[in-house]
């Protein structure tokens, strides 16, 4: 009896990236265009004031991102918004009374 072998990839840890973007690359650049083409669609400056920007912001993300690690963006959105500093301990300006501890009563 022989052991099935099936052929698979040699690179399974590579990301997917379309054209040089990641996915979430052209998530950003394709909501840019959808939104700028909601407002200025039907406008005569469609050109300049849909597609520049959107071609400008794909090539900000395009050279910006050279040299940097996978989902880069996502990261730099995340650390944006968390808190500027992380304590350890409660927020000092809400203080709570600590709650009051019933002493056992012996009856004899």
């Amino acid at each position: 009896m022989s052991v099935r072998v099936s052929p698979i990839s040699k690179c399974l840890d590579k990301k997917l990236k379309v054209l040089g973007f990641e996915v979430f690359d052209l998530f950003a650049v394709f909501l840019s265009i959808s939104v700028l083409n909601f407002i200025f669609g039907s406008t005569s400056m469609k050109v300049p004031l849909v597609w520049i920007p959107s071609a400008s912001l794909a090539l900000i993300l395009y050279y910006g991102k050279r040299g940097k690690p996978d989902n880069y963006l996502v990261h730099w959105i995340r650390y944006q918004f968390s808190p500027s500093s992380f304590s350890a301990f409660q927020d000092p300006k809400v203080w709570k009374a600590p709650p009051k501890i019933r002493k056992k009563e012996n009856k004899i």
